[in-house]
């Protein structure tokens, strides 16, 4: 857990937790989080066609503020999906109770869900729990960390990052939260669940602050995966209050450098909170002829069960990697291929290295990090991507997740 310390929560936000009764366990399940004043929003969302009602109506909610909210209401427990028009009219009805209690509209609510899919979401228990969220706001980390916790579904730990960047004697704050342990393989667009807020004091208007998650996005939550199934509610939420007064303009390479950095952690976060992971697995990917080959051959890696049950035994079994770097659609020409296990020489030229230590790779694959690199040897293209083993644990956990 990172530390959390007054100085790192930005200002013009409030936080607040609670027991809605949603999750079996009786654990807190309802976290909200109230801008002081309508603050900048961007929003990516999930590619998968089947999508949860509270992500139809953000878009909504979005659309009509223009990119303006005062509040985000997230329950834990339930995902609102497959749910038809009992669910949206489950989400909107969440929505207006907490509008009407921290008077703002209706559409400057941002809901999110996570949980099983297909059940009904009560959001009776979501209203009647809004006395207590009020009665519990405040800006202070204990709040912060409350609203981080109620969140989680089948996550082992909270998942929270910061950073700081000066301006002019004073200094802009960033902190996000997420959860995310399990049907993770985020697809986020303007093309078990993930569910990222990122939050600043920064001044930044939301049409300069959705190219920027846009951009950080691309480069973390985008490229991670532990098992390759995409859920029907991935959200990365960012709001911009602009307490600090600092204003971020175009070109503000420092601040976005910050925001990415942030961003990251909670992605890499998620990577080691993985459902049953032990291992994680950094893959660079070098000499690609695109960016866009580089990412097809780190995604036919990182999807792949037989690499990841090799990994998870400590197997380097390379030729696995080999086979899925061949099907992977990019360009390849299998003479020029290179791995190493971390600075351990494993293929040269598209065949076994001369110097391979089998024992030497299986003890750094002992490792619950390690790195592979491959290289094509085809051009400027590159990609690193953060995934992890496939283990016996996953298979328990999933095969009773919803009994």
């Amino acid at each position: 857990m990172s530390d959390l310390t007054r100085l790192v929560i930005p200002g013009g936000f409030r936080f607040a937790a609670a027991t809605a009764g949603l999750k079996a366990s009786g654990r807190p399940d309802f976290a909200v989080i109230v801008a002081d004043k309508p603050a900048s929003a961007a929003a990516l969302y999930t590619a998968n066609k089947v999508c949860a009602a509270p992500l139809v109506v953000d878009r909504e909610h979005m659309a009509v503020t223009d990119g303006w909210m005062r509040a985000v209401a997230i329950n834990a427990g339930n995902a609102n999906c497959a749910t038809g028009q009992v669910g949206l009219e489950a989400a909107r009805r969440v929505c207006a109770a907490v509008a009407e209690r921290f008077g703002c509209s209706e559409q400057q609510v941002f809901p999110s869900s996570t949980g099983i899919i297909g059940v009904p979401l009560p959001a009776q228990k979501l209203v009647d729990a809004l006395e207590a969220i009020e009665a519990g706001l405040g800006a202070d980390a204990e709040q912060f960390h409350a609203a981080a916790q109620a969140i989680l579904t089948t996550d082992t730990v909270e998942k929270t990052a910061f950073a700081r960047v000066g301006r002019d004697g004073s200094e802009v704050r960033i902190a996000g939260f997420c959860k995310g342990a399990g049907m993770i393989h985020p697809q986020l667009v303007p093309h078990a669940t993930m569910l990222a807020y990122v939050l600043t004091d920064a001044m930044v208007e939301p049409g300069l602050l959705q190219p920027m998650l846009q951009r950080a996005v691309e480069r973390s939550f985008n490229r991670i995966s532990i098992d390759g199934d995409t859920s029907t509610n991935d959200t990365v939420l960012m709001l911009a209050s602009g307490a600090s007064g600092a204003k971020v303009e175009v070109g503000d390479t420092e601040f976005e450098a910050a925001l990415q950095q942030v961003m990251i952690s909670l992605a890499r976060q998620i990577v080691a909170d993985g459902e049953g992971v032990r291992h994680v697995v950094e893959l660079r990917i070098e000499g690609a002829a695109s960016d866009a080959d580089a990412l097809r051959v780190a995604k036919a890696i990182a999807h792949s069960p037989l690499v990841k049950t090799a990994w998870a035994g400590c197997d380097p079994n390379w030729g696995r990697l080999m086979a899925a770097i061949g099907y992977s659609g990019a360009e390849i020409a299998a003479e020029r291929v290179a791995i190493d296990f971390g600075e351990l020489p494993i293929c040269r030229h598209g065949g076994r290295a001369a110097d391979l230590d089998m024992a030497a790779a299986h003890a750094y694959l002992q490792q619950p990090e390690f790195s592979i690199t491959v290289r094509l040897g085809l051009g400027e293209g590159t990609c690193i991507f953060w995934t992890s083993d496939l283990t016996a644990e996953y298979v328990r956990i999933n095969a009773d997740y919803s009994t």
